[in-house]
């Protein structure tokens, strides 16, 4: 007997599998009807992506940038920006990804932003693509770099004006933020991928986890393959017998899979109450995941990679996913990354971030889900482990059933320890 979107939902959300869903849009009533054209969902997008996100009105005055400094330690990031009138910002960058990345901030990015109005923000980060023809760097290339400058620029202002990185992009809807545990381990064992998956999950006391199916895509030559033979196919009943139903789980094969074995492997997914499938095929193979998103009844997530505005335009408008996934970091900081939330918000679609691995990863993505208006209930989260040495006095950071306070003090909330600083000396060239 076939099962409509709607009816899948619709049992998945009445029993403990989908606590505190729902999830996606599939089902759901959209703002266009089938038969709207896709021109008209393009034009309300459209409409969207030219409303600022960052909150101007709170500065009464320019805030003019007067310096901004990358420094480094080992593989440790830290960009500084100072006003003409002495306030101070700090961001920890994506260490793993500046370590290569670096001269593109100092090369390509850093001399855009002195002298400009910092109130504008939104404009300059539309702006800098254009400068010296960044947007040929387009991807996490220039994601990263970009990201540590605005999240340095967004704690800047957070302290000028006495509010959180969340109040300064949006309303604080989530002060608290539920975390899923994400798992990797696909390259090991069953057996042994399980003993890791148990430790994780009671560390936290997590009450969603993600795993990996399917194989890495450096593991073969052939984007057809099915991955190691029988894993997946015993995992996926294995992590939901261990779990028990009351567990939410999501699966990613980080676009291992062609389009029918993804349909394939979605359904077995489907089988066991799995919640979303993320980047089921190649990221930028836009049609194929619309075709996989449209054979399934499960949510199809996608947007680690993505790093483009109008390819999330085009993900939305087409259904392509029901839940978008930008990674703060790389998709050149959070209100770009506000911008894709707004578009899905506006056609009944999810958001949870991608979360690199980290540094202060954890920190930025509690942030800037505090702010968002149609957040899943659970955000990717890999731990608190950082080489970093700072204080947060207004929450200790810890996971209690799951739940991790968001910071409120301005800015992003910490100060880093001046020692820890201290050590960092200024990138030049």
């Amino acid at each position: 007997m076939s099962t409509t979107r709607r009816q899948f939902l619709s049992k998945a959300i009445a029993g403990g599998l989908a606590t505190a869903l729902p999830l996606t849009s599939k089902g759901q009533t959209l703002s266009f009807n089938r038969s709207d054209s896709i021109k008209e969902k393009y034009a309300q997008l459209d409409q969207i992506l030219k409303q600022p996100v960052f909150k101007k009105e709170l500065f009464n005055s320019p805030v003019i940038i007067e310096k901004l400094e990358l420094l480094r330690y080992k593989n440790s990031f830290l960009c500084r920006v100072r006003s003409t009138d002495g306030a101070e910002g700090i961001s920890v960058g994506h260490g793993g990804q500046l370590r290569s990345l670096y001269p593109i901030f100092t090369n390509r990015l850093q001399s855009f932003f002195i002298k400009k109005d910092a109130r504008d923000l939104d404009l300059l980060l539309e702006k800098v693509y254009i400068y010296n023809l960044n947007f040929r760097l387009s991807g996490l290339a220039l994601g990263a770099p970009l990201a540590a400058i605005e999240f340095a620029i967004l704690d800047m202002m957070g302290h000028i004006s006495g509010k959180t990185i969340g109040q300064l992009i949006g309303d604080i809807h989530h002060p608290e933020v539920a975390v899923y545990q994400a798992t990797e381990y696909r390259e090991k064992s069953v057996e042994e991928s399980m003993e890791l998956i148990k430790r994780d999950v009671a560390e936290y006391n997590a009450q969603a986890l993600k795993i990996k199916v399917g194989g890495l895509m450096f593991m073969t030559d052939d984007i057809n393959a099915v991955g190691p033979p029988g894993r997946t196919e015993e995992i996926i009943p294995l992590v939901r017998k261990t779990f028990g139903d009351k567990m939410v789980l999501y699966a990613d094969s980080n676009g291992f899979y062609a389009v029918d074995e993804a349909i394939r492997v979605g359904r077995l997914l489907e089988d066991y109450h799995y919640q979303f499938f993320e980047e089921p095929v190649l990221f930028d193979w836009y049609e194929e995941t619309k075709m996989v998103n449209d054979a399934l009844k499960i949510a199809v997530a996608g947007g680690e990679q993505e790093y483009g505005l109008h390819g999330f335009r085009w993900l939305i408008a087409n259904d392509g996913v029901d839940i978008v996934q930008p990674d703060t970091n790389y998709f050149g900081g959070m209100i770009r990354a506000m911008k894709v939330a707004l578009m899905a918000k506006a056609f009944g679609k999810k958001y949870t971030p991608h979360m690199s691995g980290g540094d202060l990863g954890f920190l930025y993505m509690m942030h800037f889900v505090s702010a968002l208006p149609n957040a899943l209930p659970y955000h990717e989260f890999k731990g608190f482990n950082t080489g970093v040495s700072f204080e947060c006095k207004t929450s200790p950071l810890q996971s209690v059933n799951g739940l991790v306070k968001v910071p409120t003090g301005p800015g992003l909330g910490v100060d880093l320890d001046p020692d820890f600083v201290r050590k960092h000396k200024v990138v030049i060239g």
